[in-house]
């Protein structure tokens, strides 16, 4: 793969060429306006969205809070791959820095906004908290089917402060589905494309029920695809179901099923010397090393080879996920409103490649707390060897939990108020089951046939139990002035998120213990929207935010006295932002510019290691983010749309990073202090420019759209000793509706190119890896990249009836 710097120029002849063509689509709209004789209502103050005009093409709509926001609609969704996951349609956005793994969008991707990774931003899925309850991730592919997804919305620095949130310093982002069909309809959907790519999708709408105010819908699809390299496939069996009741324009109950199952292998990461020893196609294994015929009374190894050669079968991740949730509105009188939702999370699956080496006489004896019990696990007659078997992290999550708000208007005071709490049981446990002599696992779940200890309970490589109560009081007073020129918003969230963490004995950790911790902030806000005039207004917005600690953090401690110690308190992360912003909102164009700084204290760097499967976390101490947002769309004029976006970010840590290392010193292990040299570097995986465009041409029965995006430079680790090259990715998206015929009602074929020019480029897998090479005593970390998908082709057919 080349590799290069981005030169000086590049960046200034991208921003040129932005600027030209932002211009020229000025200019041709402003033409083509003149002539049109189509005329709509002007846009009034209050109101929120319009999701009707087609702003940008769906990649913009109207907007009225007094923070950034930015969001993309059901008209934009369905002109993307139908198999894109949720990060996929955020990529134009400009504090959006967002990849997937593969072209198709079912093996997942990365995020980072404004700088902040996925786990530091609030995810939601109709007011559904949808962050891992332990660590924060977010799993994009899992959610919902793209189909009936209306709105995704960004809001870049301040958590809206109703969100159910304890891990977001960031913002949030969420998806709220569609809600059923007023109309009765069946709707089938076909695509196909390159890497044996397929996705089936229906749906059926009941319409209005007999009493005129019920209705229904349940949506069914299959998808799956090959991988971009080496063997392997995703596949993912998907089920939504919906209903709304609505009593009256006041009172309603609206519901949610969402059902997700898929079987991914993993598509490999590697570190620059393994690319450059091995290729950009590298991947995983495609024969399986064997088992070796035991000898009984002879010590006999199966092969044990790297990591990266692993057999590809040996690194499935299948995940299983429901999210349900009822939101229930009523007026109690014509001042006064409540909204109850609540809701159920349930997940399991595992995680991380299966294959691993066991020493037959290295398994736990409980009462000793040392690996020094015997299985026999190749049937040779002794317990003298090392056998490969199926073992993986497997994750268990049982989620409840409840919102409630009231809302109450009182002269020119709206104000809001609620709760939020959830108890969330997070079990992660580390079972085993047998590999046959092809390289198959005797259940890819690691449920069934799973291999015990001499006293009959499990093997574990892990065993945690995390018990997280969070609960979230909160209020808000908007205030009216001016005939609502002027609107002001006073906001505090008071979270509090305890931990109850229980690291059972297992193979980890001989001996167990139970540690508990609390985490609770008062979080205000402070937000301002003046209306200058019908089209143009300014908004400004103040939050502090936090986000408690990952779990993993409690993990792996030293056991003295039966109390676990910890090295380093783990102290919760805090950020302020700062939004000041403008907006132009007019039948003709919609345009946000919005400058913001960020400034952090205690924030938490997370890396993951594929090769050990752990993830590791470092206090950065204070670190500042500064930049500017630029987005711009127009409402079609005789069939042309363009969208265009522009984000700068600059990012500083202040401090210098202290890390430990263990040395020997006559003799005996100690812990030395190394000072990593971070103080005045720039963040991982925030570039400092990210632009955007859209442009596009549709008339009554076909469209075609390019877009494009570009990436600058972004710094790999902490100390800025590895860095990701520039990259641009263009698509093409077009399609057809032909006219009805029998019982097909508009009949349509899409078109959707990924990454038009075939480029290559890298993406890390992790944020916060700190060091590419060794800084004094403290050794180079490997830093782990996700090759970039080829171009990829599809087609989809689609029908209601």
């Amino acid at each position: 793969m080349k590799q290069s710097r981005t030169s000086s120029t590049a960046f200034p002849s991208r921003l040129s060429m932005l600027a030209v063509a932002c211009q020229l689509a000025c200019m041709s709209m402003s033409a083509a306006y003149a002539q049109s004789t189509e005329s709509t209502e002007p846009i009034g103050a209050s109101q929120v969205t319009i999701t009707g005009k087609k702003v940008g093409m769906g990649l913009m709509v109207q907007e009225n809070a007094p923070k950034a926001r930015s969001t993309v609609t059901a008209e934009e969704l369905a002109k993307q791959r139908p198999t894109g996951n949720a990060y996929d349609a955020l990529a134009l956005m400009p504090a959006v820095n967002s990849y997937s793994y593969d072209g198709t969008g079912l093996f997942g991707g990365g995020l980072t906004l404004r700088g902040f990774n996925s786990d530091q931003i609030g995810a939601t899925i109709n007011g559904v908290p949808v962050n891992d309850s332990g660590s924060f991730s977010v799993y994009p592919q899992e959610f919902v089917d793209q189909e009936n997804t209306c709105t995704e919305f960004v809001t870049q620095g301040s958590t809206d402060v109703d969100s159910p949130q304890i891990g977001a310093t960031g913002g949030n982002f969420g998806i709220t589905t569609c809600d059923p069909s007023k109309e009765k309809n069946f709707r089938f959907m076909q695509t196909v494309g390159g890497l044996k790519m397929s996705k089936t999708y229906m749906r059926y709408d009941t319409g209005l029920w007999a009493d005129g105010r019920s209705r229904f819908f349940i949506s069914g699809s299959h998808a799956q695809a090959d991988k971009f390299k080496g063997l392997g496939e995703a596949k993912r069996d998907h089920v939504d179901i919906g209903f709304r009741t609505d009593f009256d324009r006041f009172n309603s109950i609206n519901g949610t099923i969402l059902y997700n199952r898929a079987i991914n292998q993993n598509i490999s990461t590697f570190n620059l010397a393994d690319l450059a020893k091995n290729g950009y196609y590298y991947d995983y294994a495609t024969k399986f090393a064997g088992h070796t015929t035991p000898t009984k009374g002879k010590a006999d190894s199966d092969p044990n080879p790297a990591f990266a050669d692993a057999y590809y079968q040996l690194t499935k991740n299948p995940f299983e996920n429901v999210i349900a949730s009822v939101t229930g509105k009523f007026r109690l009188n014509e001042n006064t409103d409540i909204k109850i939702l609540p809701y159920y999370w349930y997940g399991y699956g595992t995680g991380s490649n299966q294959q691993k080496l066991v020493a037959e006489n290295a398994f736990l004896n409980p009462v000793t707390g040392k690996n020094t019990a015997a299985v026999d696990l190749n049937g040779d007659g002794d317990t003298l060897d090392k056998v490969i078997v199926a073992n993986s992290s497997v994750t268990r999550t049982n989620r409840p939990g409840i919102t409630a708000s009231v809302t109450h208007t009182i002269g020119n005071h709206q104000i809001l108020a609620g709760f939020w709490a959830e108890r969330a049981v997070h079990e992660q446990f580390g079972p085993m089951v047998a590999v046959d002599a092809a390289g198959n696992a005797a259940d890819i779940w690691l449920k069934d046939g799973r291999i015990n200890r001499p006293d009959g309970t499990p093997y574990q490589s892990r065993n945690w139990k995390t018990v997280s109560t969070a609960y979230q009081f909160f209020a808000q007073d908007t205030i009216s002035f001016m005939d609502d020129k002027l609107s002001i918003n006073l906001g505090l969230r008071a979270p509090t998120m305890k931990r109850d963490f229980t690291n059972i004995a297992s193979e980890e950790a001989g001996v167990g213990y139970n540690i508990q911790r609390s985490y609770s902030e008062l979080l205000p806000q402070l937000g301002a929207r003046y209306q200058i005039d019908t089209n143009n207004q300014v908004f400004a917005s103040l939050a502090k935010n936090m986000k408690a600690p990952p779990n993993f953090a409690y993990s792996k401690l030293t056991v003295v006295n039966g109390a676990p110690l910890f090295p380093v308190e783990v102290k919760a992360e805090t950020s302020y932002n700062l939004d000041l912003g403008y907006r132009h909102q007019s039948d003709l164009l919609t345009a946000q510019a919005t400058v913001y700084s960020v400034d952090f204290k205690d924030r938490q760097a997370t890396a993951y290691d594929p090769v050990s499967a752990t993830s590791s976390l470092t206090n950065l101490g204070k670190v500042k983010t500064q930049g500017f947002e630029i987005e711009l769309g127009n409402t079609p004029v005789n069939g042309w749309s363009f969208y265009g976006s522009a984000g700068y970010a600059k990012s500083e840590i202040k401090e210098n990073t202290p890390v430990s290392v263990t040395v020997k010193v006559a003799g005996k292990d100690q812990t030395v202090i190394v000072m990593l040299p971070t103080a005045g570097k720039q963040m991982a995986l925030t570039p400092e420019w990210k632009l955007g465009l859209s442009a596009g041409y549709e008339t009554a029965v076909w469209y075609a759209r390019i877009n494009a995006k570009y990436t600058a430079t972004q710094q790999a680790t902490l100390v800025n000793d590895e860095e990701v090259p520039a990259y641009t990715l263009a698509g093409l998206d077009a399609g057809y509706q032909f006219a009805n015929f029998g019982w097909a009602k508009k009949p349509t074929l899409r078109l959707s190119v990924s990454n038009l020019f075939d480029k290559q480029y890298r993406n890390p897998s992790s944020q916060n890896a700190t060091n590419g090479q060794a800084v004094g005593l403290y050794a180079a970390r490997n830093v782990f990249y996700y090759m970039g998908a080829p171009r990829l082709t599809s087609v989809t057919l689609s029908a209601d009836f």
